[in-house]
């Protein structure tokens, strides 16, 4: 299965889903930034890797942006070359706009991973060669007050229902990679 395949399903499987307050709203952007999101799926998730990173779910100003990964705008534009259109979230939190490629905050943890990796390989191919990079989760949390959600903190049923969703999708991920190792 196509790692395409893996991100539709989950995208879909996770719509689905509801949250109850203190979620405000969420954001999934494997179907907003779709367009960014499988570029970077198609260019470098192709064939096998030595290791996987996980994270664990999309933050304001990096996959929930981008589509990518710890997707720093910045990183993600003039790194890894992607840069397609992103619509908005059905729902969109006031304090937490999503502007896509024009956002202009950085992501501090994406602009170290990218970083280190651009820096130690030089070049995305060079680094995709051994290395992939996957959001555990797909969804980003907000409460009312705009403020990061973490999905462990989501209520037991919501939390197993999602996490059961999340493990499936990173199951079919590790079967069509085969990494050595998963960080």
């Amino acid at each position: 299965m196509s790692l395409v395949s893996i991100s539709r399903r989950l995208a879909e499987s996770v719509e689905k889903l509801a949250f109850a307050p203190p979620v405000a709203c969420v954001y999934n952007p494997l179907v907003y930034a779709k367009r960014p999101h499988e570029l970077y799926l198609e260019r470098y998730g192709a064939g096998t890797r030595e290791i996987v990173f996980v994270g664990m779910n999309p933050v304001p100003w990096g996959m929930a942006q981008t589509g990518v990964p710890f997707g720093d705008v910045a990183m993600v534009r003039d790194w890894l070359e992607i840069v397609a259109p992103v619509q908005k979230p059905p729902t969109e939190h006031p304090k937490r706009p999503i502007d896509g490629f024009q956002c202009a905050r950085s992501e501090v943890s994406g602009t170290r991973l990218w970083g280190w990796a651009r820096d130690r390989f030089q070049t995305p191919q060079r680094f995709f060669e051994r290395f992939f990079v996957w959001n555990y989760c797909p969804l980003s949390f907000m409460l009312a007050s705009g403020t990061n959600h973490v999905p462990e903190k989501l209520p037991a049923p919501e939390r197993e229902t999602l996490f059961a969703i999340c493990d499936d999708a990173l199951r079919a991920l590790i079967e069509e990679m085969n990494p050595a190792w998963i960080v």
